[in-house]
C-alpha cells in the first residue's frame, strides 16, 4: 500500500479558486442546492469521508430553511473533524452531528441512514477497484428511495468512471447529471437518484480502506 497523503495539507488547495478541489466544491454545492430545492420538508443528509464539511455546511449556512435539514458528517481524522464541528457551531447549525470514526465500515452509519442526500465525495479515487465496486453495491443501504447521491472520482490516472456509472445503474440508481473538468486531476462528479427498493443497513460490513 502506498503512503497516505497528508490530508491536512491537502485541504490547503481550497485556497486556490482555480484548483480542481475548489471546482469540485463549487459543483457539489450546486448539486446540493438543487437536491434541497427538489425536496420540501424534513431532510436527512449523510456525508461520508466529509473532511471539514465545507460542501454541506457552506450550503446550509446560506439557506433560510436550514433548520429542516439534519446532517451526519463522518470523518476519521480528529483535527479535521473538529474543524467541521467548529464550523457548524460558528454558522449556528444545530442539527449537525460530526462522527470521528472510520467510514469504511457500515458501523459508522448506524442511526444515520436511510438518508435523503448522500455524499460519497473524495473517496473513489483513493480506494481499490474492488472496494469501489463493493461500496457502490452497498450504496442502496444508505439511501431512502428517491434519495440524491453525489460521487466524485478524478480521471488523472485510470479513468474508470464509465464503469462507476454502470455499477450505480446496476444498483438501482438513475443518473441526473455528470460534470467533468479537463485540467489538473481531471475531476468528475456524478449526481444520481436512487430508484431502487429500500435496503436495511448491514452492520459490520467492510466497504473500503484508503490506499492513498
Amino acid at each position: 500500500m502506498s503512503e497516505l497523503r497528508d490530508y491536512e495539507k491537502w485541504h490547503e488547495h481550497y485556497a486556490d479558486p482555480e484548483s480542481g478541489l475548489s471546482w469540485r466544491l463549487r459543483t457539489v454545492q450546486q448539486y446540493l442546492r438543487e437536491a434541497l430545492d427538489r425536496q420540501p420538508g424534513p431532510i436527512r443528509i449523510l456525508s461520508v469521508c466529509s473532511g471539514e464539511g465545507r460542501d454541506v455546511l457552506g450550503v446550509l449556512s446560506e439557506r433560510e430553511d436550514a433548520d429542516r435539514a439534519s446532517a451526519t458528517l463522518i470523518e476519521v481524522h480528529p483535527q479535521i473533524s473538529q474543524r467541521a464541528r467548529d464550523a457548524a457551531a460558528a454558522a449556528g447549525l444545530s442539527n449537525i452531528e460530526v462522527r470521528t470514526t472510520d467510514a469504511g465500515s457500515t458501523d459508522a452509519f448506524v442511526d444515520a441512514v436511510p438518508a435523503d442526500i448522500v455524499l460519497l465525495v473524495g473517496i473513489f479515487g483513493n480506494i481499490s477497484d474492488a472496494d469501489l465496486e463493493r461500496t457502490i453495491a452497498a450504496a442502496p443501504q444508505l439511501c431512502r428511495p428517491g434519495a440524491t447521491l453525489l460521487w466524485s472520482r478524478g480521471r488523472d490516472r485510470e479513468d474508470l468512471n464509465d464503469e462507476v456509472r454502470a455499477w450505480f445503474a446496476a444498483a438501482g440508481f438513475t443518473e441526473l447529471d455528470y460534470a467533468t473538468r479537463d485540467t489538473g486531476s481531471r475531476p468528475a462528479l456524478g449526481a444520481m437518484r436512487f430508484d431502487g427498493q429500500a435496503q436495511a443497513l448491514i452492520p459490520g460490513q467492510r466497504l473500503f480502506a484508503f490506499v492513498r
